[in-house]
Parts: C-alpha cells; sequence; structure tokens
C-alpha cells in the first residue's frame, strides 16, 4: 500500500504542475497575440526608413557626412543584449547569452567589448566575466517607445563621444510562435548602402538633405532599437508559450504513465488479497 500511496502522490504533482504549465501557456498566448500585432505593424515603417536614411546619407560626401556614419578602426565595442526578464522560455535566453560569448570569443577577440543588457537573465550571466556598461532590464516594466528613446539617446553618445567604435545589438528576432532567429545588426556606425550606391533621389528636399538627414538618424537608430526590443519581446511570448505546450504535453505524458502504474499496481494488491482471502476460507475447510 505504501507503493500506491507513493503513486497518488505523484499523479497529484504532476497533474498540479500540469495545471500551472497549461496556464502560462494560456496567458503567454494573449500575450504573444498583442505583442505579434505590434511587431508587424510596425516592422514596414522602420525597415522604410531605415532604407531611407541609407539612401540619403550614400548620397552624403565629405563634410556632410554625419557623426553617425563615421567608420573608424574597431577597438572598443559595446554590445546590446537583449533577453529578458524571466525564464521558463525555452533556449530563449541561452541563445542569446551564446550569441554574445560568440562576439567576444571570436568575431572581435582581443578587442575590448562592453555591454549594455536588457533582461535580467542575460545581465546575470554577462556580469560575471565582463563590463556591464548599463542594464536596462526595467523598460520591460514600461514599454513604450519614449523609454526605448532614452537608451538610444545614450547609445549614440556613446558613439559621438568616442567612447566605443562600434556598437552592435543581439537580440531574438520574431518569425512565428515556435521560431525565433537569433540576430545580430549594426547599430552604429550607419552601414553604407549596399549594391549600387548610385540612389536614385529624385526629390526636392526642403530644409537640404543635410538637414534632413540630421533629424531623420536620430529617429531611424531610436525605431530600429525600438523594432529590436519589440521583436524580441513577441519571441519570448513565443517561445514560452510552446516550451509551456511542450511542458504541458510531457506532464500529461508523465500522469498517464503514472496512472498505468497506479491501477496495475491497485489490481496486484486487490488480485493478492483475494488470494489470501481464498487461501484462508480453504485452510478452514480442512
Amino acid at each position: 500500500m505504501a507503493n500506491l500511496k507513493e503513486l497518488r502522490s505523484r499523479i497529484t504533482s504532476v497533474s498540479s504542475t500540469m495545471q500551472i504549465t497549461s496556464a502560462m501557456k494560456m496567458v503567454s498566448a494573449a500575450k504573444l497575440n498583442k505583442a505579434q500585432m505590434a511587431i508587424t505593424a510596425m516592422r514596414p515603417y522602420a525597415d522604410k526608413l531605415t532604407e531611407l536614411l541609407q539612401s540619403l546619407s550614400a548620397s552624403l560626401e565629405g563634410d556632410s557626412a554625419s557623426s553617425y556614419s563615421e567608420q573608424r578602426e574597431v577597438n572598443k565595442v559595446l554590445v546590446v543584449a537583449i533577453a529578458s526578464n524571466r525564464g521558463l522560455a525555452g533556449a530563449f535566453n541561452s541563445n542569446i547569452v551564446k550569441a554574445s560569448r560568440e562576439l567576444y570569443e571570436n568575431v572581435y577577440a582581443g578587442k575590448q567589448v562592453d555591454f549594455v543588457t536588457i533582461g535580467k537573465k542575460v545581465n546575470d550571466i554577462v556580469s560575471k566575466t565582463h563590463t556591464i556598461v548599463a542594464n536596462k532590464s526595467e523598460v520591460f516594466d514600461d514599454l513604450t517607445f519614449a523609454n526605448v528613446a532614452t537608451i538610444a539617446e545614450e547609445l549614440m553618445e556613446h558613439f559621438t563621444a568616442g567612447s566605443y567604435d562600434k556598437i552592435v545589438v543581439v537580440y531574438n528576432k520574431f518569425k512565428n510562435a515556435a521560431t525565433q532567429v537569433v540576430t545580430t545588426e549594426q547599430f552604429l556606425p550607419i552601414k553604407p548602402v549596399e549594391g549600387d550606391t548610385n540612389v536614385n533621389l529624385d526629390y526636392i528636399f526642403e530644409p537640404s538633405k543635410e538637414e534632413i538627414v540630421e533629424q531623420l538618424i536620430p529617429k531611424s537608430l531610436k525605431t530600429q532599437l525600438y523594432k529590436a526590443i519589440r521583436d524580441s519581446f513577441a519571441s519570448e511570448h513565443g517561445a514560452r508559450m510552446t516550451a509551456m505546450h511542450k511542458a504541458t504535453d510531457n506532464a500529461t505524458e508523465l500522469r498517464d504513465a503514472l496512472k498505468l502504474s497506479y491501477n496495475k499496481a491497485r489490481q496486484a494488491s486487490i488480485t493478492n488479497e483475494i488470494l489470501e482471502i481464498v487461501g484462508g476460507a480453504e485452510a478452514l475447510n480442512n
């Protein structure tokens, strides 16, 4: 009977876990829907703004070029690692840590690599081995463009002041609920347009092209960072929903297996009791 009691306890425990993971899956699914709509709506705008900025920047030469486009010898790199404040999302956070490790161990080996972390999970791990310039994990408490713009302004100041020669952003790009693509993007300096640099800009600019670029650059960089954080935010809920779905399925299988073992043990126990009764009755008859 002790074995039956243990099995009942395990079945209860697994069933309780299954209810929790199922509830977390539904919560993440609801949050994912809202986050997915937000990132899907802003991607075309962000991509077009970046394309326009690169085209305009490519048409400027010499002293007219922006300070944000200045190409320097890369000795000091600032990595903006975007993860999440919570776990239970599969490999979501660990993938960002791995990508960050790849950057400072291989891509920028031998150079000074510092970090700005957005997400407590990546901050806890990276802070053990590298310099954390700033931890902006609180942005997830109120994810608005204004709050992200403040972070972008600080990054721009680091670059223009010469504190860093290059700034890159590492995040999970949202593809669908089950797929998140680890992405590394150059934030600063602004990448020159690839391919044909003879961009057709048959427009009349008012005010001048230079003034427009100077106004567009900060806006574009803020939008670029906001898009990356929004992408990561949607990816987090997609990863957590998928992880909780798998956890619920595993818990269901384990519960069913435990119930089968319990029923077999209970049948064996009942059979033994019947045999003992029959044996006792035959002994009395004899």
